[in-house]
Formats: structure tokens, sequence, C-alpha cells
């Protein structure tokens, strides 16, 4: 039996992260050749605008694509950030999972560390060829070429260069050769991505140079770097039990469990800590005792339970996060840039205030509508209903079907808004989450999870500008209406005034169709547009018991 389990156990071996994904790259999304070469720019162009802002630049990135050969591409993307010190230059591009993201309670888009060294990665297994970056930061120019060591996911530099440059310049190029990919202008490539990314950064300058030497630039439309969004605690009613003996043991060496509550966490004060030793203390439903006085680095795992617990407790009552964690885009922002790139001839926007889901982690919607103009989707000749789904500022293209925002908007009925259907309709439905944990799916981060408090409030979202377009979809229809009757009516003029006039043997018939058309246009079109004043049924939002939709779905 000895023998047959050493038998058994021969082959057993450790692999890295970097092995992992090398042989599961769909889950970084690298699952398509349009798709993976669009997820390639993602990654870099988020990074670049994640760095811009943290450090108060407005960005400016080019993104160039070169075709190298057959489904190949060489792939360049600059950014005027304020570059990578060489000590952290390969561990940024060439290690998963490190970087300044993972760690922090703040809103940002990326937030695994994985995205660029994932690229770098999928350089090395389609072309056998590292990334050259060049990285300017403090009088400084580093130039190298870096690939992952994938059997220990460490970073590899080599043709390393350093040099001054002069004056004060600063920002990231990097340079990667990339197989199985395909460019084209689908709405998954490249360009709909760069487009997308202009529109929910207005403050950035893209500039996009396709395989075919086409130059698009989208300018920016808001000349203010958006406020950086705060570092907070977690909330106690979004920390699970291993969130919670990981915290203690990690942050609270030399604190008591009491102050590690009030240190490591948001919201709870001295009085809260005795709140819950009293609960835990007498009991109470259970409840574990949790010495608070003992070191926070000795807590167990079912004293960690008993806190959680009584985290919830309906005795326990708790303020709201924080939500200065959290950067929404903005109102007027989402409306310049919807006008700037989509010139609709009607948009509106809503911004719903900050919510949290799982019990304690904040996140916010905003959502806005474009109608006419050059929203909506394009093919052929006719044009469709379009929905922009985004995570922190961030497109979402792939994943549609499997994706909280698209569901939301498809359960809409969009017939109570005039809209009778909105796959034949020209407009765009554009959403944003925005979260310091955004719920995706998997590490591709391409869909939104179906969170019931996220859904429910995107829906509400879409529900809230759907109501200012059917108002004004409703203007147009009375409008066109009238324009209707008038027309009707006027069809009658010349015969009755012509019959008039010869009944009453005149022989002015010119000078009665003249006066008629005036009563016409003075009195009685007065009088049909005095009982259009209303709004048709359900124009205000009500249902039929006279409750909001968003009170029904709430």
């Amino acid at each position: 039996m000895a023998s047959e389990t050493d038998r058994i156990f021969a082959n057993f071996k450790e692999h890295s992260v970097a092995e992992f994904f090398k042989k599961n790259r769909q889950m970084l999304g690298f699952s398509g050749k349009t798709r993976s070469l669009t997820i390639l720019v993602h990654e870099y162009v988020t990074n670049s605008l994640d760095a811009c802002e943290e450090a108060g630049i407005l960005p400016e990135i080019s993104v160039r694509i070169v075709e190298s050969g057959p489904e190949q591409y060489k792939v360049t993307i600059q950014d005027n950030g304020p570059g990578i010190p060489k000590k952290h230059l390969g561990k940024a591009l060439g290690q998963m999972l490190a970087g300044t993201k993972f760690h922090r309670y703040a809103q940002q888009r990326g937030q695994q560390g994985i995205g660029a060294s994932g690229c770098t990665m999928y350089a090395q297994i389609t072309t056998g060829k590292p990334v050259h970056v060049i990285s300017e930061y403090s009088g400084q120019r580093i130039s190298a070429d870096i690939s992952v060591d994938l059997k220990t996911n460490s970073p590899l530099l080599s043709n390393v260069v350093e040099e001054g440059v002069p004056g004060d310049s600063h920002g990231v190029r990097v340079e990667g050769e990339f197989g199985e990919c395909k460019y084209d202008r689908s709405s998954g490539g490249a360009f709909e991505y760069i487009k997308r990314t202009a529109l929910a950064n207005p403050h950035a300058t893209l500039t996009l140079i396709e395989p075919s030497g086409d130059k698009s630039a989208f300018p920016r439309s808001h000349d203010q770097v958006p406020p950086r969004p705060k570092e907070v605690q977690p909330h106690p009613l979004g920390l699970t039990v291993s969130d919670i003996v990981d915290l203690a043991h990690r942050n609270g060496p030399s604190l008591k469990i009491s102050q590690f509550l009030q240190n490591q966490l948001q919201r709870v004060s001295a009085a809260k800590v005795d709140e819950l030793s009293k609960l835990l203390d007498g009991h109470t439903d259970g409840l574990p005792a949790v010495d608070f006085g003992k070191p926070a680095k000795d807590l167990t795992w079912p004293e960690a339970e008993g806190l959680v617990r009584s985290f919830a407790h309906p005795a326990v009552k708790w303020m709201a996060p924080a939500s200065d964690c959290l950067r929404p885009i903005g109102s007027e922002q989402i409306k310049t840039s919807l006008q700037h790139i989509l010139a609709p001839d009607f948009s509106a926007v809503t911004e719903r205030p900050p919510k949290i889901y799982k019990g304690g982690i904040p996140f916010q919607v905003e959502a806005a509508l474009a109608w006419g103009g050059q929203a909506g989707r394009r093919s052929g000749d006719s044009t469709g209903g379009d929905i922009m789904r985004y995570a922190n500022g961030a497109p979402l293209l792939f994943d549609n079907s499997g994706c909280a925002i698209t569901q939301a908007i498809k359960d809409v009925d969009w017939k109570r808004y005039n809209i009778k259907d909105f796959d034949q309709t020209p407009i765009t439905v554009f959403v944003n989450l925005v979260s310091v944990h955004v719920p995706y799916t998997s590490a591709g981060k391409q869909a939104i999870s179906d969170e019931q408090e996220v859904y429910i409030e995107i829906k509400n979202a879409v529900m809230d500008a759907a109501r200012k377009l059917q108002l004004h979809l409703a203007g147009i229809h009375r409008e066109r209406d009238r324009i209707e009757r008038r027309k009707a009516v006027l069809r009658y003029v010349a015969q009755l005034s012509k019959d008039l006039s010869d009944l009453a043997e005149t022989g002015k018939a010119d000078l009665l169709e003249a006066k008629l058309r005036h009563l016409i246009e003075t009195k009685y079109m007065g009088q049909i547009m005095e009982g259009e004043d209303d709004a048709p049924p359900g124009g205000n939002g009500k249902n039929g018991n006279g409750k909001d939709e968003e009170d029904e779905e709430e």
C-alpha cells in the first residue's frame, strides 16, 4: 500500500499563480481574437487613467496598433502619468497579484494586480517576446524588457538602461507584440473600447491609431481632474469571519481587540465596543463570549465568528458606511460627454445616492439615456437600442448576457415610457457602477454579478432617467398629433370656402378661405391644444395605484 501511495503522489507539484493563469488565460479575458486585443488595450489604458488621476494629472493617452504578422499585432500605449520607479517597474508589469490597489479600500478601476502582468504573460505565450517599457520620472528614464518567470511568478528584467532626462518629463510607454489577436471595428473592438472610455472619462484625451493608419482623437470635454476618492476602513457589516481574523492578526499585533475594532474598522466607537461587549458577555442568542481586553493577534476563529454574528444582531444599529471612498463621474460631466460624442436630440442623466450591498459595501449608480442623433447601435440602415456598461468608469464590452446591468435594463417595461420597441429605437442607455469592491463575475472583469441590492438600484436609476425621456417623447407625440389634426381640418378649407361662397353668391371664395384658415389657426387649434396639455396615461411615472415605480421595485 505504501508503494502505491508513493506512486500516486510521485507527480505532486506546486504551481505558481502565473502558471495557473497561463493554462486558464480565458479567466483573464483572453478567450477570442478580437476580445484578446481589446482586453490588452483595456488593461493598459485603465492603469494609465488610474495613475494619472492618482497624481492629479489630466490624462493624455495614446494607443497605436500595428499589424506585424498574421493575427499578430504590436501594441504601444503612451501616457503622461507620474511614471513607475525602477524598484517597482518589474513587479508592476511582470508579477501577478502585485500592485497598489488590491489591499486598498477605495474606488479604483483596477483591483487585483493581475491585468498588466497578464498582458506581459500573454505576449510571452503567443509570440515568445517580452514587453518593452520606458518609464520617465523625477528626471530619470528607465527602459527595460520585462517578462514573467511563470514557475515562480516573479519578474525578469533584461536590457535595462538608465539615463537622466532634462526637465520634468514623466510618463510610461509600453510596447508589446501579441499573437492570436484580431483587429476590427466591431462592438467588441479596440475602437469601441476607446470611444466608450472617452465617454465615461471626459477629463481625458484619448488617441487611437489603427492598423490602417487612421487616427481617431477624443479630446477632453472637461478640464478638471476628478477628486481622488478617499481610502477608508472597511465597515463591520461587509466583513466575513475570515476577514476579521486576517485583519486582527495582520494589523493588531500591539492592540487589544477593543482598540483593533476602533482603529481598523469604520463606524466603531468606544460606545459601540461596549455595546458589543455586553451583547457577547451576556451570551445573547448563543453568541460566544469574547475577551475584548486580550491582544488582537490572539483572536480565535470562534471569537471572530461571535463578533461577526454580533455585528449583524438586530439589537445593534449601525451608521451607513462612509461614501467618500466613492467617486462618481458626475451628472454634468456625463451630459457634456454624451453631447460631445453622441450629439443626441435629447439626453437625461440621473445620479442615485450611495447605497450598500452585502450589508456593508458602499456603491453608487449613475445612469443616462441618449435619444436620437448618434445614439443607439447601428446595423446597416437600421438603428436599435444600445447598452453601455461601466464599472468605476471602465467600459464592460463582453459577457453582456451574464451582467446585472444588462438584465436590469432588459427588465424595464419600456412601453411605459413611450418606447414601443427598445431594439428598434435610437437610444443609448449608459450605466456606471462605482464601488470599492465591484462584484465582478470573474477575473476578466467584464460583467457584474447579480447582487440583489445592486440589480434593484441599477433598474431604479434607469427608470429615473426614462421618466425624463418619457416627458420629452410625450411632447413630441403631442406636437405630431397637433400637426396631423391641423392638416385634417385644413384639408376641407378650400372646398368649404368655395361652397359657402357659391351659396352666398358673393364670389369671394379666396377671401373666405383666408379668413377660415386664420380662424382655424387662432381659435380652433387653440381649443385642440387645450385638451392636450395633460400628459398621457403613465406620463407622470405613477402606476395604477398612484405609487412610484421605484417604490414598487424596492
